[in-house]
This record gives structure tokens, C-alpha cells and sequence, in this order.
């Protein structure tokens, strides 16, 4: 009963294309649910990535999200059905790959509007926010320092030099490194969304570690959190 599709989530062409897929096979039940599950990463000081790298973040983390939920939005209203979102925990601070969190944590607020407009319609909005799964997803490969410092402007290069590059990225690596191999704790909290009769509203799917680093986040002021990150990056 499955069926596959090509779908770049940043050209309209593949998302109507996807939805009258869907309209020509609709079940009798009609149209349930929509994943939003596209998403790319990198690492990168922000002086060191070219305007063209934000801009494709964007399309593709971002407004691809946005774009096919508008596609499929008439469905989900008719049918009562469910949208899910694929967030991060990256959305509440950043060690390295801050044009990552910066799309995360807009789609976080899009999806909290969208939540609230939802709800006189019947339909659920849960967002998903795993905690550091490189090993399982492959979402982010290890950097390396060459292959930057090769990419970097005269002008960042004035700034910085290969020694602080290296350093970056041995402990952007180490952090990859450290995450979990059990995708499958994220794509069970996926089914809950999709299944559950009471969704939660967000699925924080983490270590101890990760999520005390979103409460301190959360809770303490700006300062409190810069400390805690900036004697990270210093050690």
C-alpha cells in the first residue's frame, strides 16, 4: 500500500505534483497526515558561510515545510487530520551551526501559530524536537577543517587562522560523535503524533544532558546560557 515519490520540498512543481498523487489514491477516510521531515545541516561560524548557504537553508528547512503544508492544508481542515513537524533542540541555542538553529527555531514559531488557528478546525500541529542523532540520520557528516578553511573569504581568513579552524571543527566532530544510533526513539514519537487520540503538542526526544541544556535555556536568563556554552566552546 505504499507508494513513493520524488518531492524536492523547494519546488512548487514536486509539491503539486505530490498532492495530486495523493488526491488521485485518496482513501475513503480521506487525507490524515502530513510529516514535514526535510532538512539539511552544516557547520559554520556565521562570517564563514556565503549568503547562497542561508538562503538554501531556509528554502529547504524552512519555507519547504511551509510551502507543502499550504499545499496540503485544505485536506488536513476537511479531514480533521494531523500535521508534524520535524523541530530540533538546536532551536533553543547553537554550538556551531547556528543557520541550522536559526531555521529550526523559526519553524518552531510558525508551527505555534499555526497550532492555535488549527484548533477551531479539528486539526493537531506537534512538533518533533530530537536531540543529537547525526550517527542514525547522517543529517550532518564530520567536518573538516581543510575543506573550510579552502571555502573561507580573504577577509574571515584575515580574522582567523587554520589552528582556530581545527579547533572548531575537532569539537564540532567530537559533539557528532557523541550522539545516539536509536533513530527509532524518534520516528516512535513520530507514530505517537500521527496516532495518539491526545497528541502532545511537542515530542522532546533527548538525553538528560541535552534537555537540561534546553531548560537552562529556557529558564535562566541570556547570560546564565552564554556562560554555560562559551566555557563549552572554551574547554
Amino acid at each position: 500500500r505504499l507508494r513513493v515519490l520524488r518531492l524536492d520540498v523547494t519546488r512548487a512543481r514536486d509539491v503539486r505534483a505530490a498532492k495530486e498523487l495523493v488526491l488521485s489514491h485518496l482513501p475513503e477516510r480521506g487525507f490524515w497526515g502530513l510529516v514535514n521531515n526535510a532538512g539539511i545541516s552544516t557547520f559554520g561560524e556565521t562570517g564563514w558561510l556565503p549568503m547562497e548557504t542561508y538562503e538554501k537553508f531556509a528554502d529547504v528547512n524552512l519555507l519547504g515545510s511551509i510551502r507543502t503544508t499550504l499545499a496540503f492544508l485544505p485536506l488536513l481542515r476537511k479531514y480533521k487530520g494531523r500535521i508534524v513537524f520535524m523541530s530540533s533542540i538546536i532551536a533553543y541555542f547553537t554550538l556551531g551551526n547556528g543557520i541550522y538553529s536559526m531555521t529550526k527555531a523559526a519553524i518552531e514559531k510558525f508551527c505555534d501559530a499555526l497550532r492555535l488557528e488549527m484548533k477551531k478546525f479539528g486539526v493537531q500541529v506537534c512538533i518533533i524536537q530530537p536531540g543529537n542523532y547525526a550517527p542514525s540520520t547522517k543529517i550532518q557528516p564530520p567536518v573538516s577543517a581543510e575543506e573550510i578553511w579552502s571555502e573561507l573569504s580573504e577577509e574571515e581568513k584575515a580574522v582567523y587562522n587554520k589552528e582556530y579552524v581545527q579547533e572548531r571543527a575537532n569539537f564540532f566532530n567530537s559533539i557528532l560523535s557523541e550522539g545516539s544510533t536509536n533513530g527509532n526513539e524518534v520516528v516512535d514519537a513520530m507514530v505517537d503524533a500521527l496516532t495518539s487520540p491526545a497528541p502532545k503538542a511537542r515530542y522532546m526526544v533527548a538525553k538528560l544532558k541535552e534537555k537540561a541544556l534546553v531548560f537552562v535555556c529556557a529558564l535562566f536568563p541570556t547570560v546564565v546560557m552564554d556562560s554555560v556554552l562559551s566555557y563549552a566552546l572554551s574547554k
